[in-house]
Formats: structure tokens, sequence, C-alpha cells
């Protein structure tokens, strides 16, 4: 069962995904799948390769940008570079989707494309507090 959460037409968020969830994003209309989960987090969980090779199978792009601790500038670029590159909505996860909208919103903010303000509330309707990092 998926846990997608829209936060805009474009980006979506969700904890951690099994591999069947990859072929209900592709049936969604998702583009890409964008990891932020490193891989041996926690026991169990599906590996960067499994989703990647699930991904691939849906005709879905895909990139594993793992986010340990807080994102820094290099994954905030590789993430807002694989929404640039993706031409479609865009699913991102990691162990609680925590990770996925704070790297994004960050790029967002830096980007100017999206007031604070207004990303806090994307947030807050998505079930995240943005607040505490984006100072609104």
């Amino acid at each position: 069962m998926s846990n997608f959460r829209r936060v805009t037409d474009d980006f979506s968020t969700a904890p951690q995904i099994s591999v069947a969830d990859v072929a209900e994003a592709a049936r969604l209309g998702f583009k890409a799948i964008i990891n932020n989960r490193p891989d041996g987090e926690e026991p169990g969980q599906p590996s960067a390769a499994e989703i990647g090779a699930a991904a691939e199978a849906a005709g879905l792009a895909y990139a594993h940008i793992p986010v340990r601790g807080g994102p820094g500038p290099a994954e905030v670029e590789a993430v807002r570079q694989a929404l640039a590159a993706a031409g479609g909505p865009v699913l991102a996860f990691c162990r609680s989707g925590t990770r996925s909208i704070v790297t994004w919103s960050i790029g967002q903010a830096s980007a100017g494309t999206i007031s604070r303000g207004d990303l806090v509330k994307l947030g807050r309707d998505a079930g995240y507090d943005l607040s505490g990092v984006l100072g609104a």
C-alpha cells in the first residue's frame, strides 16, 4: 500500500517504498523516482539497486541521492537536477519522507522558486513541519 504525499503537482514524497510501489507510481503518472535513503540504513529495506531496477522496468527515471542527516549543497543540487530532467511528476522517498521534502524545499527556497512561507504551508499540508528548516 503506497503512502504517496502530494506536495505540488510535480513533486510528491513518501516514506520507504517497496518494489511494488514503483509500478503504482508509474501507473499514477510519475515520471521519476528519487531515492534519498542510504542503503543499509535499516535491516530489510529494499536496496537502491532493487528500486532502480523496478523503476527501469516501469519506464521511470531513477536517481539515488542518499542524504545522511541534513542535506548538503551537493544533495540539494543533485535533487534539483533530477527534478529538472524528469519531464513530469517526481516521487522522492527516504525512511519517512522528511529528508526528501527538506532537500527539495531547500532547493526551491534557494532558487526563489517558491517562497519560504509557501513551502512551510505545502509541507504542513503534506504532513511535514518545515518551519524549523526554512525559518518561516
